[in-house]
């Protein structure tokens, strides 16, 4: 913006001075053009006048010389190029009438004409006297002084025009700067606001212009209406999924009686039930999700911090894992113990979900791979599998809440989306990070790391 207007007075101000030096140059070059012009006009009655007492030629002279200044030169030339008469100055400057003569051979109207180091206004026409023609008489004005100090003058007007413009620029640049500076706010707390946030964002509003002001406090009142519909909506997924759960569960389980007893049941019977089954077991996870990430984000999900055996936890849920899942689970760790400080029930929650993503994802006769490294401050442990892969511009993404990579596989498979967000919000609420390092047709890696 501030280049922009810097370029608009730039122009503006280019044009105007370069209107002033034109109309400045029109102005010197048409008085002078007058006058000369009335000189040539009045010559040949003086000549005339003066050549009744005296010799044509003696006239002619005295005219010249009673019409000449320092700074008007007057001479005649006959057709043959003869110089009849002349000005006195002629004598003094050799340089200057040599090239007077040079330019006087070809036509010369009433204009301004660099000559040498000088600026001259020239005009010439025919001189008669009585009928008789006597050649061209010739007038040259000499306006370098007045040329110079309107060269002066424009470059003055140039260098002022540009400290105009730059102090101008400076100071809309600054007030701009001023008057943007709650855009600039808003902007950075759009960035960088998180949902958990939206209750207390507030901006500073001390020197912000009406319209400025008004646009942020609307953002604030935007905010704050974000804010209470947030709330409203995880205090009703939260209770949703509370109501939800219990009877749900209660259906589960008289489903599973039902299922344990089925030998009197048809083969179609025993189908839908066990459809049902794994139906409502899908929907009593999804409820069990909804209701931990409403705890985050309400502030009720509380941690039990213990210290935990790192390598007997990944032993012992790789063999659960391998029981449940019919697949080949490879753990890579040191035998001596890892001790963490974590919650041992929200850890073995993660690495549930990520092998059962795994497992979602790969091929049924590749196996699953655990490694557990550590250094001196900190324990990475990562599961890895040979599958489909993640695209790279979906892997920012993964773990959002309801984000799928591949929507048409996670249907197929019972995913909704939630998986990875509970694991990123355990992990973090413990004082990890979860990475992830995947490519197309090769497999991914999540990597939970935490502090030692």
């Amino acid at each position: 913006m501030t280049l922009g207007i810097a370029g608009f007075f730039l122009v503006g101000l280019g044009s105007i001075a370069l209107w002033t030096n034109w109309q400045m140059q029109q102005i010197l070059i048409v008085t002078h053009k007058q006058q000369i012009e009335y000189l040539a006009g009045r010559f040949p009655r003086d000549v005339e006048l003066y050549s009744e007492m005296l010799p044509l030629e003696v006239g002619l002279q005295r005219t010249i010389d009673s019409l000449s200044t320092p700074s008007l030169l007057i001479w005649v030339k006959q057709p043959n190029g003869k110089i009849v008469a002349e000005s006195a100055a002629f004598k003094i400057s050799s340089t200057l009438s040599m090239a007077l003569m040079s330019l006087t051979e070809m036509p010369i109207r009433a204009e301004l004409y660099p000559v040498r180091d000088r600026y001259l206004v020239l005009c010439g026409q025919p001189l008669t006297v009585r009928g008789v023609a006597l050649g061209q008489v010739y007038i040259a004005q000499d306006v370098t002084p007045d040329q110079l100090r309107l060269m002066a003058g424009v470059r003055s007007l140039i260098l002022i025009s540009l400290l105009t413009i730059g102090g101008t620029t400076l100071a809309i640049a600054l007030y701009i700067r001023q008057s943007l500076q709650p855009l600039r706010q808003i902007s950075q707390l759009a960035g960088a606001i998180s949902a958990k946030d939206l209750g207390q964002a507030k901006l500073q509003l001390s020197h912000a212009p009406d319209e400025v002001r008004e646009l942020a406090q609307t953002f604030e009142h935007m905010l704050s209406r974000l804010s209470e519909a947030w709330e409203q909506q995880q205090q009703f997924v939260g209770n949703i999924s509370h109501e939800l759960r219990t009877p749900l569960t209660i259906v589960l389980g008289y489903l599973q009686s039902l299922l344990r007893r089925s030998s009197n049941f048809s083969p179609t019977q025993q189908e839908a039930l066990e459809t049902a089954v794994a139906e409502t077991e899908r929907t009593v996870r999804l409820l069990e999700d909804l209701l931990a990430l409403a705890r985050v984000d309400s502030g009720y999900m509380h941690y039990h911090l213990e210290p935990v055996a790192l390598n007997s936890l990944i032993w012992e849920i790789a063999g659960m894992a391998e029981r449940f899942s019919n697949r080949q689970i490879e753990v890579t760790a040191s035998v001596e113990d890892i001790w963490i400080t974590v919650d041992r029930d929200r850890l073995q929650q993660v690495f549930i979900n990520l092998i059962d993503n795994a497992v979602k994802y790969s091929h049924p006769d590749q196996p699953i791979g655990v490694t557990l490294t550590h250094t001196e401050q900190q324990v990475e442990i990562a599961i890895g599998d040979r599958g489909c892969g993640i695209p790279l511009n979906q892997q920012s993404r993964i773990f959002e809440r309801f984000y799928r990579a591949d929507a048409a596989r996670s249907r197929s498979t019972g995913g909704v989306g939630l998986g990875l967000s509970i694991v990123k919000t355990l992990v973090e609420g413990m004082g990890g990070q979860v990475r992830v390092r995947s490519q197309p047709d090769q497999g991914s890696t999540f990597t939970v790391i935490f502090p030692l």
